[in-house]
This record gives C-alpha cells, structure tokens and sequence, in this order.
C-alpha cells in the first residue's frame, strides 16, 4: 500500500475513464433497473422511466462499480447493489421535486408536473421498497446496514434543509452538515460496500467511505455554485431555483456574511420571500459574483475533491484508481 498524496490534474478532466472502466457492469445494473421498476399497474413503470430514462450522469451507482474494480471484486453481487443505489437516489429525486415544487429535471418536464405530486411520492416510495428488496436479496447484514443508515441520514438532511429554508442567519457549518446527510452519505455508502463485499479491510472500507464523503460534499457544492453561475441549457434545471425556493446555500452565506448593511437588507428580504422577481435574481448573481461567491464556493469544492483524492492513495495505482481520480477531478470543473 502507498502512502503518497495523489495530485490533482491541470488538464480538464471528464468522466470518460470511468465510464469506460464501469461500461459492462453499468448494462447489467440497467438491466436490473429496468426489470425491477417494472409493475402491474401501468403508471409505475411509466413514472419511474421519466426519471430513470431522462440521463443524469449515474455518479452513485458508477462509484459501487468502480470502487469493485478498484479492490479486485470478480462477483456480480454489486450490480443489483448498484441499481439499490440507483432507485434510493431517483426515490429522493421524485420526493425533492414534490417538496420543492420543481417545474424541471434534467432539461425536461419535472415528473410531479406531468403525473402529479400523488403519484410522484408513492412511486417514489414504490423505488425505495425496490431498492430495499434488492438490498435484502443480497444477503449481507453489513450492506443492508450502510445502505439503510444512509437512507435514513438522507431524510433526516432533507428534512434539516427545510428547516433552513428561508433562514438568512444558516450558518455554513449547518449547510455543510446538511450537503453532508442529504447528498454525501449516498456517496459515501455507494463506494464503501463494493469493499464490503470484496471482503476487504477496515482500511479499504474507510478509505472508500472517505473517498465518496468527501466526493459527495465537492459534488453538491459545485450543484450550488452552477445555480447562480450557469445558464439553463447547461445545467438542465432553471437557473435560479434556489434563489427563489429561499435556500441558504454557500454562495448566499458567503455573499451575505461579505455584503454591506444594504446588500444584507436585500438578502433577507429576498431569502424571507419578498424578492423574487428576475431583476431581484440577477441582483442576487452581481452580488455574488461582486464578493467572488461563487469562486469561494468552487475553491471549497476542490478542497473536498482533494481530499476524495488523497483518500485513494491506499490502493495500487492503476486504470481504476485513475478513473476514479479523475471522476473527482471531473466533479468540480463541471458546468452542469
């Protein structure tokens, strides 16, 4: 094993590596997908395609994949175990976008706007109870408690988010905390179990867990930079979404803990609600990019990514370690 810190590439990078290194096993985790949203009662599989057939770049199911490749696991056992992690991340997609009210997803119509916020929860409870049967049908007492603990972190995040909501005074340290249950805890797990079932070490597990963690929390800090830095071609989402939903995100934080006692009145007022036209968005973008808000944010971002970086450095160098280097590389150079 190496102790060596792994340093970040100069070049752009792409997601390309592991993509390629995770291609075969990915069409055996689609396959899975696709036959276990699958249901007698036609508007599931219809629901739940919407979503799953929209794209997205399957970040949590490729970590299980890579992380296999990566300690050696010759098995299948992480192809249903990936799909696991598929429907727990497009379960609380379809909640997010009820709760959250979102008109958009991924460049298209918001499942809740075509088929109704109904029946977009109780799919959405349909994929958890799937992703739970898959979870059990492997037969580890030890993955179904990292992935089960995980889900439940989730909604405790999410629901820590909505508390936040429309509170100007959300320190960073909570916002972190939130970005940390809502959004790395999935990566975190997703990357530890392929060590579980390759039978690895504490080590090899900590590792993998401290890769995805700290992957996550890059990943969700750049999703919240693009908001107030992208147009919506890019991004595949309304630019402005958390502007006008009221949430306290780092590039708000950092803009506001910056701002002058004027620029701090229009936060509250708009963060409370009261602002939320398209003139009051494009403020709220020249604030932040006037006190560099968004660069801090990505800055933060590359730390994290770093650190998922450095977490690696167990492992023998080669193409997986690469791929999966590079995927963290790829996480905060994104514009979408």
């Amino acid at each position: 094993m190496s102790g060596e810190v792994i340093q970040l590439k100069r070049q752009t990078p792409t997601l390309t590596p592991i993509l390629s290194l995770t291609a075969t096993a990915m069409n055996s985790v689609n396959a899975i997908i696709l036959d276990r949203m699958q249901s007698e009662i036609p508007l599931i599989p219809a629901l739940a395609g919407h979503l799953i057939a929209g794209g997205g770049k399957r970040m949590r199911p490729m970590l299980t994949l890579a992380g296999a490749e990566l300690v050696g696991y010759q098995g299948t056992r992480h192809h249903r175990l990936a799909a696991a992690v598929e429907f727990i991340h497009t379960a609380t997609l379809l909640h997010d976008d009820v709760v959250d009210g979102s008109e958009t997803r991924r460049g298209k119509e918001a499942a809740n706007i075509v088929f109704g916020n109904p029946a977009t929860v109780l799919v959405g409870d349909f994929l958890f109870s799937r992703s739970f049967e898959l979870m059990v049908e492997d037969g580890s007492l030890k993955v179904l408690k990292i992935l089960s603990g995980a889900s439940a972190i989730i909604a405790q995040g999410e629901v820590d988010q909505l508390t936040a909501q429309r509170r100007i005074e959300t320190s960073e340290e909570r916002y972190l905390n939130i970005i940390g249950a809502k959004t790395a805890a999935l990566f975190a797990a997703a990357s530890r179990i392929a060590a579980v079932i390759a039978e690895c070490g504490e080590a090899e597990e900590q590792a993998l867990d401290d890769y995805g963690r700290n992957l996550g929390i890059a990943f969700q800090l750049v999703d919240d930079a693009i908001d107030y830095d992208t147009g919506t071609a890019e991004m595949g989402k309304n630019r402005g979404d958390d502007f006008r939903e009221g949430k306290m995100t780092l590039p708000v934080i950092l803009a506001y803990a910056r701002g002058s006692d004027e620029e701090r009145r229009f936060w509250k007022d708009a963060i409370a609600g009261f602002r939320s036209e398209d003139e009051d968005l494009a403020h709220a973008v020249e604030l932040i990019r006037r006190h560099d808000a968004v660069a801090a944010t990505r800055e933060r971002a590359r730390h994290y990514a770093a650190r998922a970086c450095d977490a690696l450095a167990i492992f023998p160098d080669g193409k997986a370690r690469a791929a999966m280097v590079e995927a963290a590389q790829f996480a905060v150079s994104r514009g979408y």
